[in-house]
């Protein structure tokens, strides 16, 4: 390649230009700059061929120089070597960092952070916890106040909030390995925030990872057994529930793979209908149906956003070998499939209360719900937005539990309205 630096011929102020019979090409002083070149006049070599020591540091040299005389050329300056593309936008001058720019260029392991644990915890989606507020509004109003109430959903909270820590930590390993989460995340890391996959961006290492699995499986267990043995009640129905959701959690994408062998939609709506129905038979002792009802509503909602996601993710879980129904199905089928679910759990509210097991205005204050879900169905697979619609989907499931809480609290007061 020749060189693209401008050159300029000697001016008069500098004396008589030389020529090729009276000096070599190689012993010619470089003209100034800011003037083109005489045509017909062969360039002089380009300052730009011998490397500064910024641009030597910087790993990097302009192109060689091919002019000259017919039958010579200048040498070429010794290429350096050149920066790999940033898949994150990251700029990295010399080159020798890592795509994410998490890595150290020495080779050692990234250094982990809290906020790094943070992410591969997934802190922030907290939609599950979100169940614990619903138990408390389902007690009997003598019971809400008390303090040990409080505390036990204190440490039943602590509880799953580390069982999660350890099914997205062993689901973030096994994605990582499979190859799964850099085929879903990779493009779209700006939408989904890449850093919420730590292994995938580099923040941590699997080996960092691994031991954070295991230690908040352990710390899970130890929490559950607590949370048991203080309870007020202990029925075996509620106990094996605690034991059901901690060991399924686990093995969601590790061990068994549950959510690689088709139960993944399952899964999704039997953790949520598992942590309302446990805590509250552990601190009521017995579950009747319209606590039943909200339990299961409660689990609808994470089950309902995750085919969103599924939907999503169709590519990478078929390249991993991830059975899920969005990547079972042709795109027809699964979209009817999300219809039927999401209208189902409109049937459930009004079907409750038309059977008894829920009050007359369980309907009526849950309609913003309706809304809602149309809405969502309509961005996500009309208008193919499925991200957004996605986002929708959990705000509306936020929705619900709200007007749940709300019900329960006002539940005295409108139960004295009759039609």
């Amino acid at each position: 390649m020749t060189d693209q630096t401008p050159t300029t011929d000697r001016t008069p102020a500098d004396g008589p230009k030389p020529t090729p019979d009276r000096k070599p090409p190689s012993d010619r002083k470089p003209p100034p700059a800011g003037r083109p070149a005489r045509c017909g006049t062969p360039s002089p070599p380009s300052t730009a061929d011998t490397p500064s020591p910024a641009s030597s540091t910087a790993g990097t040299s302009s192109p060689a120089n091919t002019s000259g005389p017919a039958g010579t050329s200048s040498p070429a300056a010794a290429p350096g070597p050149t920066s790999a593309p940033d898949p994150t936008g990251t700029s990295d001058p010399t080159g020798s960092l890592d795509p994410t720019g998490a890595s150290d260029p020495t080779g050692r392991p990234p250094k982990a952070t809290l906020a790094a644990y943070a992410r591969l915890a997934k802190l922030d989606i907290y939609d599950y916890y979100l169940g614990l507020a619903l138990v408390w509004t389902l007690l009997t109003p003598a019971v809400r106040p008390q303090p040990a109430t409080f505390g036990l959903l204190v440490l039943i909270l602590l509880a799953e909030i580390t069982t999660v820590a350890a099914m997205v930590a062993f689901d973030d390993i096994t994605g990582h390995r499979d190859g799964s989460d850099a085929a879903n995340y990779g493009s779209d890391a700006a939408r989904r925030r890449l850093a919420r996959k730590p292994l995938v961006a580099g923040t941590l290492t699997e080996a960092q990872a691994l031991r954070f699995a295991w230690a908040m499986t352990v710390a899970s267990a130890g929490l559950w057994a607590t949370a048991v043995a203080l309870a007020p009640y202990r029925p075996l129905w509620a106990i094996a529930l605690v034991a059901v959701c901690l060991v399924a959690a686990v093995q969601y994408s590790w061990g068994l793979k549950i959510s690689y062998r088709g139960f993944q939609e399952l899964f999704l709506a039997g953790l949520g209908v598992g942590w309302v129905l446990a805590p509250y038979g552990l601190l009521a002792g017995e579950a009747g149906g319209f606590v039943v009802v909200q339990a299961v509503l409660f689990g609808w909602g994470p089950m309902i956003f995750g085919l969103y996601s599924n939907t999503n993710d169709i590519a990478g879980d078929r390249a991993a070998g991830r059975r899920t129904v969005a990547a079972a199905l042709p795109a027809a089928a699964n979209r009817a499939f999300v219809v039927t679910l999401t209208a189902v759990e409109s049937l459930l509210v009004v079907g409750a209360t038309v059977a008894g097991v829920a009050p007359w205005w369980f309907p009526i204050l849950l309609a913003p719900v309706f809304v809602l879900r149309v809405r969502q169905l309509v961005i996500g697979f009309w208008r193919g937005d499925i991200l957004r619609g996605r986002r929708t989907a959990i705000r509306t499931h936020r929705v619900m539990v709200a007007l749940l809480i709300t019900a329960n609290l006002a539940a005295p007061a409108l139960s004295g309205i009759s039609l």
